[in-house]
C-alpha cells in the first residue's frame, strides 16, 4: 500500500490522513449526522490507517523491548474495542441485577466474549496461515515450507512462543470449570488475570533480541536516538490505540443496525458482527506483517492476543459487574452461554494442540475454519426456521456436538506429539527461571 511512497514520513502522513475524517467527527460529535453506512465506512478507514500506525509501533519497540513485550502491548491495544463492548454489557448487567433486563445484558456479554474468542482463532489463525502460505507464492517467506501435493504446506512458528501456549492451555484449561460456578466470579478474575500476569513478569524480563533488519517506517525510526525513537513509539500506540478505541465501537454498531436491515438476529449480530469488527485492527496489523514475510512476528501477535482475551478478557468481567451492582458477585450466564464457553474452551483445547509442535499446516488451518464456520451456518439457520422453544434445544444439541467434535480431535493431537508437548512445557519453566533469576544478558542498543 505505502511501497511507493518515497520518504517514510509521507506513508504516516497518508494513514494520518485516512483517520483525520473520523477524527473531527468524534471531536465534534456528529456521528448522528451520518447515516449507518456512513459511519462504517468513515471509522472503518480510520481502523484501516490506526492498525498500520499500530504496527509500526510495535515493530519500531523491538529495538528496545523483548518482542513478545512489544507483541503483547500491539495486542491489547487492538483488542482494547472488544474490552470496552463487553464491559458494557457487565455494567448494565450489573446495574440491574436481578432484572430481566440484567439478565439478558450479562449473556450478551458471555456472548460477546466467546464470539470474540472463537473469531480470533476460527477465522483469524485460520486464515491468516492460509495467507501465509499463499502470499510465500511471490515473496520468500523462511517461516512457510512449501511441499507438493493437495493441500500441502505449513508455517513454522517460532519457538519462542512456548510460553504463550503454555499459559494459554492452563487459561483454557481452567475456562473449562468456570461454568460450574454459576457465573464469572472473582476467583475466576483471580486466577485469570494472575495467570495474564504472571506471563507479562516472564516476557517482560526476557531478552531484547537482536532485531530483525526492518524497511520503510519501522528502520526510519530506529534509526533515531533512543529519545525520540522512544516518544515516536508513545505516539504512535497512543494514537493509533484512541483511534481503534473511539472508531470500532461505531463501526461495530453500524454493521450491526446494517444487518439487522436485512434480518439478521439482534443476539447474532452482537456475538459474530460486533466482535469481528472489533477483531478488525488486529487482523489488518497481522495480515501487514505477513505481507512483508514477517509472519512469525504476525503469529505471536495473533497467539498473545488469544492469551489475552481469554484471561484479562473474562477476568475483568466480573469486576465490572460487581462494580456496577455495588457489591461483589458473580456475572450470570443462562444454559445456553455455558455452552458457549465449553465449545469456545473445546476450540481452543484443539487449536493448541495444533501448535504444540510448533507448525500449522495447510489442512489444519483449513481443518479450523471449517469447524468454525460450520458451526455458525448451522446455528444461523436453525435460529432463522424454527421456532424459539425448538431452535433453542437444536442450538444447544450443536454447540455440545461441536464441542466433542473439537475435544476428540485435541486429544488425538496431544497424545500423539505427547514428546512435544514435553518440550513445550519444559522449555517454558525454562523461560520462568531465566527471567525469574534476574537474568541481565541484554544487548544495548546504540543511539
Amino acid at each position: 500500500m505505502f511501497g511507493r511512497l518515497r520518504h517514510p514520513l509521507s506513508a504516516v502522513a497518508v494513514t494520518m490522513a485516512l483517520t483525520l475524517p473520523w477524527l473531527f467527527i468524534w471531536a465534534t460529535d456528529s456521528t448522528h449526522s451520518l447515516g449507518h453506512l456512513q459511519t462504517v465506512a468513515v471509522s472503518g478507514v480510520a481502523v484501516l490507517g490506526a492498525s498500520f500506525m499500530l504496527a509500526w509501533a510495535a515493530e519500531t519497540a523491538e529495538e528496545d523491548v523483548p518482542r513478545a513485550f512489544a507483541l503483547a502491548v500491539l495486542a491489547v491495544l487492538a483488542v482494547a474495542p472488544e474490552y470496552a463492548v463487553d464491559a458494557l454489557y457487565a455494567w448494565t448487567a450489573g446495574a440491574n441485577a436481578g432484572t430481566p433486563r440484567g439478565a439478558e445484558a450479562a449473556n450478551l456479554a458471555v456472548a460477546n466474549m466467546t464470539g470474540a474468542n472463537r473469531i480470533l482463532i476460527g477465522l483469524g489463525w485460520s486464515a491468516i496461515a492460509l495467507f501465509t502460505v499463499y502470499r510465500a507464492g511471490s515473496a520468500r517467506d523462511p517461516a512457510v515450507n512449501k511441499e507438493s501435493g493437495f493441500l500441502k504446506g505449513n508455517v513454522e512458528l517460532d519457538r519462542d512462543i512456548a510460553t504463550e501456549i503454555a499459559f494459554l492451555l492452563a487459561a483454557t484449561a481452567f475456562a473449562f470449570f468456570v461454568p460450574f460456578g454459576g457465573g464469572i466470579g472473582m476467583v475466576d478474575t483471580v486466577v485469570l488475570v494472575g495467570l495474564y500476569m504472571t506471563y507479562i513478569a516472564i516476557i517482560i524480563r526476557g531478552d531484547v533480541e537482536e532485531t530483525e533488519e526492518q524497511v520503510g517506517v519501522p528502520a526510519y525510526f530506529q534509526s533515531y536516538s533512543k529519545g525520540p525513537r522512544i516518544a515516536s513509539i508513545l505516539f504512535l500506540f497512543g494514537y493509533s490505540g484512541f483511534m481503534i478505541y473511539s472508531a470500532v465501537h461505531p463501526f461495530a454498531h453500524g454493521l450491526e443496525a446494517l444487518g439487522q436491515s436485512i434480518g439478521i438476529p439482534a443476539f447474532f449480530m452482537i456475538q459474530w458482527i460486533a466482535p469481528l469488527a472489533s477483531e478488525s485492527p488486529e487482523l489488518i496489523v497481522v495480515a501487514y506483517l505477513v505481507n512483508k514475510a514477517r509472519s512469525t512476528a504476525g503469529f505471536n501477535a495473533l497467539i498473545s492476543s488469544k492469551l489475552n482475551q481469554w484471561t484479562l478478557l473474562i477476568g475483568t468481567l466480573a469486576v465490572v459487574y460487581s462494580i456496577a451492582a455495588g457489591d461483589i458477585g458473580a456475572l450470570p450466564f443462562d444454559e445456553k452461554q455455558r455452552a458457549e464457553i465449553w465449545i469456545t474452551a473445546a476450540q481452543s483445547f484443539f487449536a493448541i494442540a495444533i501448535l504444540t509442535n510448533f507448525e500449522i499446516s495447510v489442512r489444519e488451518a483449513i481443518g479450523l475454519l471449517v469447524l468454525f464456520a460450520s458451526q455458525i451456518i448451522a446455528e444461523f439457520y436453525v435460529i432463522q426456521t424454527m421456532a424459539d422453544a425448538q431452535a433453542h434445544e437444536i442450538s444447544l444439541l450443536i454447540l455440545y456436538a461441536y464441542t466433542v467434535v473439537y475435544l476428540v480431535l485435541g486429544a488425538i493431537l496431544f497424545v500423539q506429539r505427547r514428546g512435544e508437548v514435553r518440550a513445550l512445557f519444559g522449555r517454558t519453566v525454562s523461560n520462568a527461571r531465566d527471567a525469574m533469576g534476574g537474568q541481565s544478558g541484554r544487548p544495548e542498543h546504540a543511539d
